[in-house]
């Protein structure tokens, strides 16, 4: 009997080792096991998060944020539509927060929330810098309010905000409804084409691309100048990104010729002669002190730039 005991504890000690060893070196038999658990055992549920996205993993809600009475526009309003990549959507390394209530908006869906990072209607969780511009355009004694309403996709090519891409019906869906609110805009901002400088894109069909995405605002009856920023700088492939960045490139020089082309654009904020390596926390992404240098170049801009009257569409 105790020699059966010894044989089957060393059987026990052999079974136990030869696990381990499969499951550290996915060695036969642990894949087969670890599939068979997949295949009949129900994965457990993801831990409950306070955000809700859609099926582009765009932010459409958030636990924290309540709904408040959209504020009427006057000729003292502006109304912000934001359009672009991971640097105009949630990727900044700050998060900020309306110092004026709800003076600064984030208008989503046709409701309206008082304004703090993360913005509503944009991509990712962490901080954005258009709320510290609308703090900072309500500082400036021009507006009373200012309605922020981004529309933004991490990693999105210009391609996809053309007619015929998949971010275009989404824009003129987001454009109606912000209109159906009361809403006139009165400046569009563009911040995107460091996908299309990784991408290749040449500076013709950037240009041909982001004219289409122009021509279905302005069939919606959005007349507001629209501001193309200079942003092609993102470095490192965990950005998607090259190690090096070239700074005469294809993007830039279609995103420096197209305010010349008249149709209501006009050059926005240039980030790739603005930021240092400092300003930005992975080599691609707006820190804190990229955030505050963006949004003053913003406020100025806006604040020097045309302006849209709140008369009625």
């Amino acid at each position: 009997m105790f020699r059966n005991l010894v044989f089957g504890c060393a059987a026990l000690l052999a079974v136990f080792i030869s696990g381990g060893m499969s499951a550290r070196h996915e060695m036969f038999p642990w894949p087969q096991f670890s599939a068979l658990k997949h295949q009949f055992v129900a994965p457990e549920p993801p831990p409950p998060s306070r955000y809700t996205f859609d099926d582009k993993e765009r932010l459409i809600g958030d636990e924290t944020k309540t709904a408040v009475a959209c504020p009427a526009q006057t000729d003292r309003t502006a109304v912000l539509l934001v359009l672009g990549q991971s640097n105009a959507a949630n990727d900044g390394g700050q998060r900020h927060r309306s110092m004026y209530g709800e003076r600064v908006i984030n208008e989503f869906d046709g409701h309206c929330f008082t304004a703090a990072s993360p913005l509503l209607g944009s991509t990712d969780t962490k901080g954005e810098y258009w709320t510290e511009v609308g703090n900072s355009l309500i500082a400036s004694g021009r507006y009373d309010n200012v309605i922020i309403a981004p529309v933004a996709y991490s990693g999105s090519e210009v391609a996809r905000w053309a007619e015929g891409g998949d971010i275009n019906p989404v824009l003129a869906d987001s454009t109606k409804k912000l209109h159906d609110a009361g809403y006139r805009v009165t400046n569009v901002l563009w911040v995107q084409g460091e996908a299309d400088f990784v991408k290749g894109t040449s500076t013709e069909v950037y240009e041909q691309r982001f004219l289409s995405m122009v021509g279905t605002l302005r069939g919606l009856g959005v007349a507001a100048p629209v501001y193309i920023s200079v942003a092609t700088r993102c470095l490192e492939p965990a950005n998607g990104g090259f190690k090096q960045h070239t700074d005469d490139n294809p993007i830039l020089r279609a995103q420096l010729a197209l305010p010349k082309s008249g149709n209501g654009i006009v050059q926005g904020v240039n980030s790739d002669a603005l930021l240092t390596g400092d300003d930005r926390y992975d080599d691609c992404h707006i820190g804190g002190s990229g955030a505050e240098k963006v949004a003053a170049a913003w406020r100025d801009l806006l604040l020097a730039g045309p302006q849209l009257q709140a008369s009625s569409q």
